[in-house]
């Protein structure tokens, strides 16, 4: 194995249409555990223009019967959550708007043979739904006990989000891409050799395009710049560094009006950045008996 070598992982942030697709599946999971904490949830989401869909498959008490009867008051909760979601994550644009959006809840009951596998009875314990293949470690390359290049492609969009929700830096828009390559040395992460931030803005701010104002680029620069120079630690960002910040030029278009989302898509991403290997499983929208998630999670 070589001691001294590049390695570059991504990250996205809460405005992604990946993870904004994510963070809907998560919110069903988080109310239908609210109502029974035994809920058995697996729920994708597509976002796409100004449209959401969620299906998938569902049990609990007071949310669906067997027969797929709704209890009462459900569906309006859940058309709620989702769009409180996306208000959160702060889309209000013509193409993806938390208020008007088309949304379509296709959720129906589990499979009765999934449930007879992972239910509790008798001297059988609860089972798994699925078979699987889970990974997990600790490094002490950073505070987070995560890989140095996640780590700091992480922080760099918490920070940005951060600021464009506080309103430090209201020219952000919600949806954002982060890439950091570390040249390691000895098997530790000693220097950044590139580091990259594609991020959605307001009109004017960028260096190309019809809207294109090098004053306002500058200032989004010089944000990002900073947002760099404050996660990075000290000597990692040198003279021979390159930055790339919009290298595309404009990115006014984004979020689902932009791209579909989809669930589960960003997995590497949640997971390690590509320094361990994957069993191919997302995360999000899945209770614990989905040991893509929970396994995951212990390891």
């Amino acid at each position: 194995m070589r001691s001294s070598y590049l390695f570059t992982s991504e990250s996205v942030s809460e405005g992604h249409p990946d993870k904004v697709a994510d963070q809907i599946s998560d919110s069903i999971v988080d109310l239908f555990l609210s109502k029974d904490p035994q809920a058995r949830v697996a729920c994708e989401t597509l976002t796409t223009t100004n449209k959401v869909v969620i299906a998938g498959e569902i049990r609990g008490q007071g949310i669906m019967d067997t027969d797929g009867n709704w209890a009462d008051g459900v569906l309006d909760e859940i058309e709620a959550a989702v769009r409180a979601t996306v208000k959160a994550i702060g889309y209000e644009q013509a193409g993806f708007h938390w208020q008007t959006f088309d949304f379509s809840n296709n959720l129906h009951p589990q499979s009765a043979d999934i449930a007879m596998g992972v239910d509790e009875s008798g001297n059988k314990d609860e089972g798994a739904g699925d078979q699987g293949i889970m990974f997990g470690y600790a490094t002490d390359e950073t505070p987070g006990l995560m890989p140095a290049t996640l780590y700091y492609s992480h922080k760099i969009l918490e920070r940005l989000a951060a600021d464009r929700h506080s309103g430090a830096a209201p020219f952000l828009e919600p949806d954002a891409k982060s890439q950091v390559t570390l040249y390691y040395e000895n098997e530790l992460p000693v220097r950044a050799t590139a580091l990259v931030v594609s991020t959605q803005h307001a009109p004017g701010y960028c260096e190309k395009g019809d809207n294109a104002d090098p004053a306002k680029y500058a200032v989004l620069r010089d944000h990002v710049m900073g947002a760099f120079h404050d996660i990075l630690p000290d000597g990692y960002i040198t003279d021979e560094t390159k930055i790339y910040i919009n290298p595309t030029g404009q990115f006014e278009i984004g979020g689902p009006d932009g791209d579909a989302g989809l669930t589960g898509r960003k997995i590497i991403v949640d997971t390690y950045g590509g320094a361990a290997p994957h069993g191919g499983g997302a995360f999000s929208g899945k209770d614990p008996t989905k040991v893509d998630r929970s396994a995951a999670y212990v390891a």
